[in-house]
């Protein structure tokens, strides 16, 4: 999507402004496709002794396929970029997110197990404009063993707590309300988001925007993350953790960090020739997004050019993150757009979560987020045009 503007009169006379909204939806819902047919070809090969590694390195090469098909066509001979837009990660049971290992890590001959947890993530850019998606899949189970106890506790949790913020993250409304909902789905499964995670406002090649929603903050992060308002013609991309955990708390473990990013708005002369080399790589290969070490010509040299780019914060990590041993986390992440109509799901809805599937014995209570999970996204015309009616019947009365 464009950038919004606060002139809703300019907005509504420049056409040629919202043919390009619309160009840039397009490639969003492009991108959002080719995810969803990569999950589709991915979910089925979460199974009992599939290596984690191979998952991972199958959805790149797949997202690598689907992006490579489209949009071939140089635009006033300029080629569109398109490609991955998060490195595929599958972060089971503890592991929160972020785990892509390389083949020479100590981590690569990890297995899946029958009951595992298993959360996968990815995405994909047209142009710039970015649908990432995640979701969570338990080994072997299905209609006639269905999950239950404290995996089916947090499945539901998370699941709940995704379809509550998809109906909040709308137009005049505040991030601190999708926080306080999460929370409280959370909790009614005993259930804890996990401490600190964000959501990021997204714009042409930027996935890590400036307004954001912060799940489970500390009282240091309360006190200092800033309060937004959703507005018109914005895209997010929401990510939600949740974990059986008592706290919610994460912390690194021996994992090996694989996927970074470059931080475009810092500047620094690095002083190592690997460093350069390495760096002109990455800009090369992920341009603005993310990327896996796996990418990159040489992983050892790649590891050592990347330290100096790290400690300067030209480069960000993707550190993977453990709840404690013995819990288990559950994430879904949607992409969404705040259009002139309404909130519109970029991404699609998960290939393998259904309520048969999933049988915890807790249940929300909140009578105000049950009412709101029953609500469309959008509100059809009908339904503006009553309520408009009934807001200027009750103002010519008062």
């Amino acid at each position: 999507m464009s950038e919004p503007t606060n002139n809703k009169q300019e907005t509504a006379t420049k056409p040629e402004e919202s043919s390009t909204a619309a160009a840039d939806f397009t490639k969003y819902k492009t991108a959002a496709d080719i995810v969803n047919n990569v999950l589709k070809k991915l979910v089925p090969l979460v199974v009992e002794g599939a290596k984690v590694i191979d998952l991972c390195v199958e959805g790149d090469k797949l997202l690598e396929q689907g992006t490579g098909a489209v949009y071939n066509k140089s635009v006033k001979g300029v080629k569109v970029s398109k490609g991955i837009a998060f490195p595929t990660c599958v972060s089971v049971n503890n592991a929160v997110a972020h785990f892509s290992p390389l083949a020479s890590d100590p981590s690569a001959a990890q297995t899946l197990a029958a009951g595992d947890v298993v959360k996968l993530h990815l995405g994909a850019h047209i142009d710039g404009y970015a649908a990432v998606s995640a979701e969570t899949v338990v080994v072997g189970a299905g209609p006639d063993a269905p999950v239950t106890g404290r995996k089916a506790d947090v499945l539901q949790a998370a699941w709940t707590a995704a379809e509550a913020a998809m109906r909040l993250v709308k137009v005049g409304n505040k991030n601190w309300q999708v926080t306080d909902a999460v929370a409280k789905v959370a909790a009614a499964f005993d259930c804890k988001p996990v401490e600190g995670m964000l959501s990021c406002e997204q714009s042409q090649n930027v996935i890590d925007g400036k307004k954001r929603i912060i799940l489970n903050p500390s009282e240091a992060q309360k006190k200092e993350f800033e309060t937004v308002t959703f507005a018109e013609g914005e895209v997010w991309g929401i990510d939600i953790l949740v974990s059986t955990g008592e706290d919610g708390k994460a912390r690194l473990e021996e994992s090996r960090t694989s996927i970074y990013q470059k931080e475009s708005a810092v500047t620094y002369q690095l002083k190592m020739k690997t460093s350069r080399a390495v760096f002109t790589e990455v800009q090369k290969k992920a341009g603005a997004f993310p990327f896996n070490l796996r990418w990159l010509e040489d992983e050892k040299r790649a590891r050592l050019g990347l330290q100096e780019a790290v400690q300067h914060n030209l480069v960000k990590p993707y550190e993977v993150v453990f709840t404690p041993a013995g819990t288990y986390v559950a994430a879904f992440h949607f992409t969404i757009a705040l259009l002139p109509g309404g909130p519109a799901l970029i991404t699609h809805p998960p290939l393998w979560y259904k309520p048969e599937l999933v049988k915890s014995e807790k249940q929300l209570e909140d009578e105000e987020l049950k009412e709101l999970l029953t609500k469309p996204l959008r509100e059809s015309k009908k339904a503006k045009k009553k309520a408009k009616t009934e807001g200027e019947e009750a103002k010519a009365a008062a």
